[in-house]
């Protein structure tokens, strides 16, 4: 463990001349909220605008230490790794060769060109990433090139470790407990690992994907059956095997899981409130405090904010998300008779405080009747019941599909 330690604060030292330390930062409106002393650690702020600069840095280091003439490697990702990968590539005059899904968004793949220009090669393969990571350790194989893992390497583990040695020189001390979220699990593992018993941890996870959970019960690393996309650097199918080694012994009551549609209630608060840009992974640490409120009241806690890299073209879908959760806007199919007053009658029964986000006839399924898919805002989710009454009163025959995964699917 003492070896570990050093190694962490050697590679912290190291990254000084690269970047700068992120900051620490005492959230008032968290604190206040929560009856406790709350900080946030800004890997949002990082060069990247996530914290996978560390493990980055620190692993093509290691291998440039011991093999000077290494100029070649290789990484699959989607988003904050790639980056990362890019970033050091330029820094250590390496070549990369980046491997991303077809589907990824143009917005990271601009980015990743932006931090590691003429060093680096994108290519994009595969429509989902398990196919592009085969083609990346496929090309790996062929041209003896080195790979660059996201979170399951030890030397990874040990400089996304660097974000506890900062923790304990920025506070003057530990936390009383630390909230980390948790995808492959390399942050959570090397700041563990540096920490041990000093604090108190919460693990927080996407529900749709829960790979620390699940490998906490099995016993060893399992791989998810299905996994939610939403909370896309977080969303892993499978913890690391190096990771779990180091926190197989986690209590499962001190893991969590957030629900993606509370994430992005979570995310819009945080820019509308305190002006700051989380992606969904990043927010996971701050979603969770609603969670853990009576464990911390009074309590000195760091939350680790993991990543700012938001394409604002998602905040619509996030939006539309925040209100559902937070029970502000409903979908209904409405069965509207067909005859003149009818529409009329249904508008008579909104409240003042009710806007039609939607309407739209899907069809007739009778002569008399027809089908009607209807979402409506409003500003209180107490309104629903008041809404609802007055539609039974009416006779109007409706169902609520604003919880039907499958119905939202395909009329949503």
């Amino acid at each position: 463990m003492n070896s570990f330690r050093a190694s962490a604060r050697s590679a912290t030292s190291a990254m000084r001349e690269v970047f700068a330390a992120t900051p620490l930062q005492r959230n008032a409106h968290l604190s206040d909220r929560f009856g406790a002393d709350i900080w946030l650690k800004r890997e949002d702020l990082s060069s990247v605008r996530s914290y996978k600069l560390r493990g980055a840095f620190n692993a093509m280091r290691k291998v440039l230490e011991n093999e000077p003439e290494r100029r070649l490697f290789v990484c699959a990702s989607a988003g904050n790794h790639a980056q990362g990968v890019a970033f050091m590539c330029r820094h250590f005059g390496v070549r990369g060769v980046i491997f991303m899904p077809v589907t990824t968004p143009q917005q990271k793949i601009q980015k990743t060109r932006t931090f590691g220009g003429d060093s680096i090669e994108i290519r994009l393969t595969g429509d989902y990433f398990d196919d592009t990571l085969a083609s990346a350790k496929a090309f790996c194989a062929e041209q003896a090139a080195h790979f660059l893992a996201p979170f399951d390497d030890t030397d990874v583990i040990e400089g996304q470790a660097s974000v506890a040695v900062e923790i304990k020189e920025q506070l003057g001390g530990l936390p009383d407990r630390i909230i980390l979220p948790v995808g492959g699990g390399g942050l959570s593992a090397g700041v563990r690992s540096y920490f041990a018993d000093g604090c108190d941890y919460t693990f927080v996870e996407p529900a749709g994907g829960a790979s620390l959970a699940a490998a906490l019960a099995a016993g060893k690393p399992v791989r998810l059956d299905k996994v939610d996309s939403f909370v896309d650097g977080a969303a892993v199918a499978c913890i690391g095997a190096q990771p779990f080694k180091r926190l197989d012994d986690v209590d499962p009551g001190d893991v969590y899981t957030a629900p993606e549609d509370r994430i992005c209630v979570t995310m819009l608060e945080m820019l509308n409130v305190e002006g700051v840009v989380l992606e969904p992974a990043g927010a996971l640490a701050v979603d969770v405090l609603v969670d853990i409120a009576e464990q911390i009241c009074g309590k000195t806690v760091v939350c680790v904010t993991s990543g700012g890299n938001f394409d604002f073209e998602r905040l619509p879908e996030v939006k539309e998300r925040a209100q559902r959760y937070s029970g502000v806007k409903k979908y209904f199919i409405l069965r509207l008779p067909q005859r003149p007053g009818a529409l009329k009658e249904f508008l008579n029964i909104l409240g003042p405080q009710d806007d039609i986000a939607r309407f739209e006839y899907l069809k007739k399924s009778a002569r008399n009747f027809g089908s009607v898919l209807i979402g409506i805002e409003t500003r209180d989710a107490g309104n629903f019941e008041v809404l609802f009454s007055k539609l039974d009163q009416a006779g109007f025959t409706y169902r609520d599909i604003t919880d039907d995964a499958i119905l939202a699917e395909f009329l949503i």
